[in-house]
C-alpha cells in the first residue's frame, strides 16, 4: 500500500468568487446627446442602487454610532467654576458659585411656561407653604411661641428621658429621696398652668389699661372740639398749588369726548331711504285724498276695555229713521254713501297700519305694493278730488288740486322703453332728474331679489332716452345733461351691464354705417344721438387705458367717421369738430398720435384757404383738392367777417334742423376756423414731445403760412395762426437723422488664427491672465465641492430622522406590548377572582 496523501494535500485550492453580472434593472445609462471622438467618458453607466447601499453602511457605521453615544462620557471632568483658578481666595470662590446657582434657579426652564416664577422665601421656609397655614394654633394657646410647645414640656413628653428630664431627676427632695418621672411631670403641668394664668393675668391688665386710654383720649377730644380754630394761622399753612397740580386739576375738568355713531352700511341707508321716500309718498297721497290730519289724530286706533267714548264730538245729528218695505231695511242713499266713504276710510288707514308693521319687519312688500298702487292707478287721477264731505272744512280743493300735481315720491322700475318715456315726459329737467333718482333709490338691489335685474335694465331704456332726447326738434341737451348723474351711477352699481349697452349702441352705428357704405358707396356722418352716445362712453369709462372693451370700440368708430364720411355741408364740418374734441378729451392723459385727429383739421384749414396751388402737402379723404366743397369754409364778404365775434360753437348746428342765413352761415364757417385753430394748437402742446414732431406737423406749417398771408380773416384768428407757428419753432428736434459714413473702416488684418486656452471645466476663457483663470478655477471647484456638501449633509439629515423615526416605531411597539401584557394580567386576575367568587356562592 501506498504512503495516504495529507488531508492537507486531498484538498483543493479554493476558487474565486464568480463574478456576478449586475442586475440590469439597476444599471443607469446616461446617454449623450452626440458623440465626441477624444472624450472620455466616466460616468455613462452607473449603479445606482449600489451606491446607495453604500452609502447607507457607510453612515451606519460613523454616523448611527456617534448618533448612538452622543450622551455617552468616559471621562469625569471637574466643572466646579474657579476650582483651578488660584487667582481667587475660597470665600469669592463660593460666592461665585453661589450666584450661577441663584442664575441658574431663577433662568426658566421653558420659554412656553409662563407659570413657572421664581419661588420666595420667609426665614427659610417658602411663602407658598405659609399661605397654606398648615400650622394655624388657636390663639388661647398656653405655649411661649406662635404654634410651639414649651421647651420643657417637650423634652418630658417627647425628649425619650434624656437632656432636661435627666437633670430634673438629679436633685433629690428635702428628705433625700430623688423625684419619680410622674411627680415632674405633674410640676411641669402645674407650672405651665401657672404660666398660663400669669399671661392671662397680663392680657386682662392690658385691656384694661387701653379702655383707660380710650376713655381719656375721648374726654380730651371733647375739650379740644370746643377750642375754635385760628382762621389766620390755618390760612399762613395752607400751601399754595403749584403748576403741576393746576394743569392735573384742569385735565381732570376737561371735556371727555363723546363717543360718535358708527357708520351706517349702504343696505341700512338704502333701507332708510326707501322708509323715507314711502312716509313722503303715504303723506302726499292724504293731501290728494283730502284726509284731515288733525281728525285722523283725534280718532282713537285703539279702543280698551274701560274706555267710555268720551273723547267724541258730535257735530251733527246723524240719525236716521229706520224703516221697512216689503220686508227688507230700508236705508237713505246718503247714509250708504257716508258709511262707504267710510269703509273706504278705514280700509286705507289699516293698509297703512299693515304696511308700518310690515316695515318694522324688514320686509320690503309694502313698498312694491305703494308702487304698484301709484303706478297701477288705484290713486285718484290728476284733477279729481274727493267729495266735499270727505275731507276738512278748510281749502280742500286747493290742496287735493296741489298734492295731485307733486311728484310721486315712490316708482317701479319701467319694463320698457314707453314706460320710461310716459314717465320722464313732460316734466322738467330737475323733475326727470328726481324721478330716476327715486327709482334708483326705491328699487336698490339691497331691497329685494330682482332689483338689480331692473336697474340693469333701466340704464338701456335711459341709453334709448337720451337718444330720443338728442333726435327730437329741438334736441333737449340740458336734459340730456342731468341724466348723465344717473347714468354713472348706475355704471358703477352694474359695470358689466353697463359695458354691454354702451357696445350694442356703438354696434349699432357701425353696422349702419357699413350698410350706407354697401349700399350708397359713401356713408354720412351719424345723427347727435351716436355723437352723444360717444361723448357719455368717455364720461363713463375710462380712457387711458391701453385697451379697453369700451373705449377702445368707440376710438375705432370715432376714426372710421373722420375717414368714411365726406364733408359736404356745415353740419358734417360741426359734427367732425365734436369728434376731434372727444378725441382729444380721449388721448388727454395717454397722449396717443391720432393721424385721424391730425388729417381731420388739416382738411379744415385746406377747405378754408382760396389757394390750392402752392400748397407742399396734399388732401386726402373725406376732403377733396378740387370740386364743390373745397372751399365750404372760405368766406368772402368783408362785412361778415367784420361782424363776427369768437363764441363756443354751439350743437344746435349739428342738428341740422333750421336753414340759417348768410350770415350766419359765414359766422358758423369763422367759428369753425377757430375750432380747428384752437384744437390744432393744443394738438402741438400735446405732441411736442414726439420724436416724429416736425415731421408730422410739416403740412401744417405750410397750411398757416397760407393763411397768414390772407389777410381776410379776422385778427383773432391771424393771431392765432401766428401763435401756432411761433410754437412750432420753438420746438426742438428731438431726433438725428441717419447719415452713412464718410469713410469705410479699415478691417483688422488676422493672418493666424487665435488660441484659446480652455478650462478643466469646460469653458472657454480668452483674453483673461493665468491668474484670472486660476481664480476662476477655484471658484467653480469651491462651488462644486459645497453643493456636494449640501447634498450629503441633506442625505445625513434624512438618514438620521429615518433612525429617530424607526426608535420611535419600536419604543411605540414596546409600549403598547406591555400595555397589552397589562390588561391580559389584569383580565387573568379578574377571571380568577369570579371564578372565585363563583365558588364561594355555590358553598
Amino acid at each position: 500500500m501506498g504512503k495516504a496523501k495529507p488531508a492537507g494535500a486531498r484538498r483543493q485550492a479554493p476558487k474565486a468568487p464568480a463574478k456576478t453580472s449586475p442586475n440590469p434593472f439597476e444599471v443607469k445609462v446616461n446617454r449623450q446627446k452626440f458623440q465626441i471622438l477624444g472624450r472620455k467618458t466616466r460616468h455613462d453607466v452607473g449603479l445606482p442602487g449600489v451606491s446607495r447601499a453604500r452609502a447607507i453602511r457607510k453612515r451606519t457605521q460613523t454616523l448611527l454610532k456617534e448618533y448612538k453615544e452622543r450622551d455617552k462620557s468616559n471621562v469625569f471632568k471637574d466643572r466646579r467654576f474657579g476650582e483651578y483658578d488660584h487667582s481667587l481666595s475660597p470665600e469669592e470662590k463660593m460666592t461665585a458659585r453661589f450666584a450661577l446657582e441663584q442664575q441658574r434657579h431663577h433662568e426658566k426652564k421653558s420659554i412656553y411656561n409662563l407659570n413657572e416664577d421664581e419661588e420666595l422665601t420667609h426665614y427659610g421656609q417658602s411663602l407658598a407653604d405659609i399661605e397654606k397655614h398648615s400650622d394655624i394654633v388657636d390663639s388661647d394657646s398656653d405655649t411661649d411661641g406662635p404654634g410651639a410647645l414649651s421647651a420643657e414640656l417637650t423634652t418630658a413628653h417627647f425628649g425619650g428621658g434624656g437632656g432636661l428630664l435627666q437633670q430634673k431627676t438629679t436633685p433629690q427632695e428635702e428628705g433625700g429621696k430623688p423625684k419619680s418621672r410622674k411627680e415632674l411631670i405633674e410640676e411641669l403641668i402645674a407650672k405651665s398652668k401657672q404660666e398660663k394664668r400669669e399671661r392671662q393675668a397680663q392680657r386682662e391688665d392690658a385691656l384694661e389699661l387701653t379702655e383707660k386710654l380710650d376713655q381719656d383720649w375721648k374726654e380730651i377730644q371733647t375739650l379740644l372740639s370746643h377750642k375754635a380754630p385760628k382762621s389766620g394761622n390755618r390760612e399762613e399753612e395752607k400751601p399754595k398749588p403749584d403748576a403741576y397740580d393746576m394743569v392735573v386739576r384742569e385735565l381732570g375738568f376737561e371735556m371727555k369726548a363723546k363717543p360718535s355713531n358708527r357708520m351706517k352700511t349702504e343696505v341700512e341707508l338704502a333701507k332708510e331711504e326707501q322708509e323715507r321716500l314711502r312716509k313722503l309718498e303715504a303723506e302726499r297721497l292724504r293731501r290728494m285724498l283730502g284726509k284731515d290730519e288733525d281728525a285722523e289724530r283725534k280718532t282713537p286706533k285703539h279702543l280698551s276695555v274701560d274706555d267710555l267714548n268720551d273723547g267724541f264730538i258730535l257735530d251733527r245729528d246723524d240719525r236716521r229713521l229706520l224703516s221697512y218695505k216689503d220686508g227688507k231695511m230700508n236705508v237713505e242713499e246718503g247714509v250708504e254713501e257716508e258709511r262707504s266713504k267710510g269703509a273706504g276710510s278705514q280700509e286705507s288707514q289699516e293698509e297703512e297700519e299693515d304696511g308700518e308693521e310690515v316695515d318694522g319687519a324688514d320686509s320690503h312688500s309694502d313698498l312694491d305694493s305703494s308702487a304698484e298702487s301709484v303706478a297701477g292707478g288705484t290713486e285718484p287721477a290728476e284733477g279729481q278730488c274727493p267729495a266735499p264731505g270727505g275731507g276738512p272744512k278748510g281749502d280742500t280743493g286747493k290742496a287735493c288740486k296741489a298734492s295731485s300735481s307733486e311728484l310721486p315720491y315712490t316708482f317701479e322700475v319701467p319694463e320698457s322703453r314707453e314706460e320710461l318715456k310716459s314717465l320722464l315726459s313732460g316734466r322738467s329737467a330737475e323733475e326727470q332728474l328726481l324721478v330716476v333718482e327715486r327709482i334708483q333709490k326705491c328699487n336698490h338691489p339691497s331691497l329685494a331679489v330682482g332689483n338689480k335685474a331692473k336697474l340693469e335694465k333701466l340704464f338701456g331704456f335711459l341709453l334709448e332716452y337720451v337718444g330720443d332726447l338728442a333726435t327730437s326738434d329741438p334736441p333737449d341737451l340740458n336734459v340730456i345733461d342731468k341724466l348723465v348723474v344717473p347714468l354713472y351711477h348706475l355704471c358703477q352699481m352694474f359695470p358689466q351691464s353697463a359695458s354691454s349697452s354702451v357696445k350694442f349702441v356703438l354696434r349699432d352705428a357701425m353696422h349702419d354705417m357699413e350698410e350706407m357704405i354697401e349700399t350708397k358707396g359713401r356713408a354720412t356722418f351719424p345723427g347727435l344721438d351716436v355723437l352723444i352716445y360717444l361723448k357719455i362712453a368717455g364720461l363713463l369709462f375710462p380712457t387711458s387705458d391701453f385697451w379697453h372693451p369700451v373705449v377702445t370700440p368707440a376710438l375705432l368708430c370715432m376714426s372710421q367717421i373722420l375717414t368714411k364720411c365726406p364733408v359736404l355741408s356745415l353740419q358734417d364740418v360741426v359734427k367732425g369738430l365734436f369728434v376731434c374734441c372727444l378725441f382729444l378729451d380721449f388721448v388727454s392723459l395717454s397722449r396717443r398720435l391720432i393721424p385721424e385727429l391730425m388729417n381731420f383739421l388739416l382738411g379744415v384749414l385746406y377747405i378754408a384757404a382760396p389757394n390750392k396751388q402752392g400748397y407742399g402737402s396734399t388732401v386726402v379723404h373725406p376732403f377733396r383738392a378740387r370740386g364743390k366743397n373745397s372751399e365750404l369754409l372760405l368766406v368772402s364778404d368783408r362785412e361778415d367777417t367784420a361782424t363776427w365775434q369768437r363764441g363756443s360753437l354751439s350743437l344746435r348746428w349739428a342738428s341740422g334742423r333750421s336753414v340759417p342765413t348768410t350770415a350766419e352761415a359765414n359766422h358758423i364757417r369763422l367759428s369753425c376756423l377757430a375750432v380747428a385753430l384752437a384744437l390744432l394748437r393744443h394738438c402741438v402742446t400735446m405732441y411736442s414731445a414726439l420724436p416724429s414732431f416736425h415731421t408730422v406737423v410739416r403740412p401744417l406749417r405750410a397750411l398757416l403760412a397760407e393763411h397768414q398771408a390772407e389777410r381776410s380773416h379776422p385778427p383773432e384768428l391771424q393771431e392765432l395762426s401766428q401763435n401756432i407757428l411761433s410754437d412750432l419753432e420753438s420746438q426742438k428736434q428731438l431726433y438725428r437723422p441717419l447719415i452713412c459714413e464718410k469713410s469705410k473702416p479699415v478691417p483688422l488684418k488676422l493672418f493666424t488664427p487665435r488660441l484659446v486656452k480652455v478650462l478643466e471645466f469646460g469653458r472657454k476663457q480668452g483674453g483673461s491672465s493665468k491668474e484670472e483663470q486660476e481664480r476662476k478655477r477655484l471658484i467653480h471647484k469651491h462651488k462644486r465641492e459645497f453643493k456636494g456638501a449640501v447634498r450629503e449633509i441633506r442625505r445625513d439629515n434624512q438618514f438620521l430622522a429615518r433612525m429617530q423615526l424607526s426608535e420611535t416605531m419600536e419604543r411605540d411597539a414596546e409600549r403598547k406590548q406591555k400595555v397589552k401584557q397589562l390588561f391580559h394580567s389584569l383580565a387573568t386576575q379578574e377571571g380568577e377572582w369570579k371564578a372565585l367568587k363563583r365558588k364561594k356562592f355555590k358553598k
